[in-house]
């Protein structure tokens, strides 16, 4: 008899992120005993997660779980989990929008929303946040299209578009806009600007850290100096947000920003929180865009006087990001164009809860 667990499984990339999609119904309703399942699928623990299908990167060691919806505005619940690569730890406080990008068409194919010919809108109520987010999925012959003309910055090819919109995205995690209750605040001699719009971040402008912005992922992620400087930097921020000891929790976000020199509005260096993103992460865009219109913020004051709507470019170590800002009902919304591929799809599988509790 097969002594490991075997559960179904979809392997999905979501704009520039990858990870295993799961129906909730096929996990332990169980925090703890789902948690030890995901450690030891994605193999935690190991810098390579040699022992699980992990691949040894923030980005690509993310889970998505999807089920039926709990709130009357949505179609389907999307749980995410953000699932450490050294440690044993899974954090599900945050959200992720490219994850989120796969969703919609997860969750038609796995039956939960009916398509439509030509395209579908699922409403995802993301339960990380309380948020809701629209995802509009090309289904032309009443199935998911994934191949199409749109391209986005990190991903090789091209793919059908999936147009997100964040629906009033503000206090995703705190509850408030900007949680210390200023736009701007000083930490230890530095000017940062706390936000919680759709993730919660910490906005610095490069130069006050002494480096340009312009530098690649991989040479931030070589400065030592400065990941210790922003990890001291986050867990104040963190603490001033009332999010407490944010030590072992992946928000919030450290972000670096500069003038832009390819024609975006403004450049950006997104951390996840301790290693530079190889490009950016969908809600980080959210949340940057909505600073950049925000008065009295560290991105404001580089961008100048922009009020929705307006589309803002942000660029990033892979290219550039459009964020489309909006007003609905008097409140900011803002829409993203992703795309996602569906990778493979069998069973993945996992030691025995019992063994995995005990070795923890």
């Amino acid at each position: 008899m097969n002594d490991l667990i075997s559960i179904p499984c979809v392997l999905m990339r979501g704009g520039t992120s990858k990870g295993p999609f799961f129906l909730a119904s096929d996990l332990p309703s169980d925090e703890r005993e789902r948690d030890q399942i995901l450690l030891s699928v994605m193999g935690s623990g190991h810098p390579l997660q040699i022992d699980g299908i992990g691949g040894g990167n923030p980005v690509t060691s993310k889970v998505a779980i999807v089920g039926p919806a709990t709130v009357s505005d949505a179609d389907v619940d999307y749980l995410f989990a953000q699932v450490r690569i050294d440690q044993q730890l899974v954090d599900t406080s945050p959200n992720c929008g490219n994850m989120l990008a796969a969703v919609g068409p997860f969750a038609i194919e796995a039956g939960l929303v009916k398509a439509v010919t030509g395209v579908t809108r699922v409403r995802i109520h993301n339960v990380n946040t309380g948020k809701l987010i629209e995802a509009e999925v090309p289904t032309p012959d009443g199935g998911v299209a994934y191949m199409g003309d749109a391209s986005i910055d990190g991903v090789p090819g091209n793919a059908a578009p999936i147009a997100l919109t964040f629906m009033d995205a503000a206090g995703a995690r705190t509850g408030k806009l900007f949680p210390t209750g200023n736009p701007r605040d000083r930490i230890d001699g530095i000017d940062v600007t706390c936000i919680d719009c759709a993730m919660p971040m910490m906005l610095i402008e490069a130069a006050a850290l002494g480096v340009t912005g312009n530098e690649t992922a991989a040479q931030l992620n070589a400065n030592g100096t400065l990941l210790q400087r922003l990890e001291t930097l986050r867990l104040e921020a963190g603490r001033r947000m009332g999010m407490g000891d944010v030590s072992n929790q992946v928000t919030p976000k450290p972000v670096l920003i500069s003038r832009p020199n390819k024609g975006g509005d403004l450049r950006v260096r997104y951390f996840m929180p301790h290693q530079c993103h190889p490009s950016l992460a969908t809600t980080g865009a959210v949340g940057i865009a909505t600073a950049c219109i925000s008065d009295g913020t560290v991105a404001a004051q580089l961008i100048g006087d922009r009020k929705p709507p307006v589309v803002l470019v942000l660029e990033h170590p892979s290219g550039r990001l459009e964020v489309k800002l909006d007003t609905r009902d008097g409140k900011t919304v803002a829409g993203i164009l992703r795309t996602a591929r569906r990778l493979f799809e069998g069973r993945v599988f996992a030691k025995p809860i019992v063994q995995m509790v005990c070795a923890a």
